[in-house]
């Protein structure tokens, strides 16, 4: 059975969309640790990380660098911060967070409410700045 991601991808459930190619997806996670919380998905439906072969995840770290570097000239956090965990969705992805402040908590499991209309608007403010 396709994973969440896989119907996320192919349009078979709504996103916060915020780039797209003919390989991978990035949206706006439903469950953020920060405002502007972004995943990355390669759409070939892999669980994990490391089974990617070489090109694919290396087009994987490529595609989020530049959704990386829009959601720097969007959101100006200090940086954006990876976590590369793996566990929730059965589907290889990479959380792109944006860091605030230098002691902020990034752990996962550190969930914040952003309402809806507030995850549009960040989603079209990433995806302006997202140079594919």
């Amino acid at each position: 059975m396709a994973t969440i991601f896989t119907k996320i991808a192919n349009g078979e459930i709504p996103s916060y969309k915020i780039a797209e190619s003919e390989t991978h997806i990035a949206f706006l996670d439903i469950n953020p640790i920060a405002a502007g919380h972004t995943l990355v998905v390669p759409k070939k439906e892999i669980d994990y990380l490391f089974d990617l072969s070489d090109s694919l995840l290396s087009e994987t770290m490529l595609f989020a660098k530049k959704v990386a570097l829009g959601m720097d000239r969007s959101l100006n956090p200090i940086r954006t911060g990876i976590i590369v965990e793996g566990l929730e969705v059965p589907h290889a992805h990479i959380h792109l967070v944006p860091i605030y402040e230098e002691h902020q908590n990034v752990s996962l499991r550190n969930k914040v409410e952003i309402t809806k209309e507030k995850m549009a608007e960040l989603a079209a403010t990433i995806s302006k700045e997202v140079k594919l």
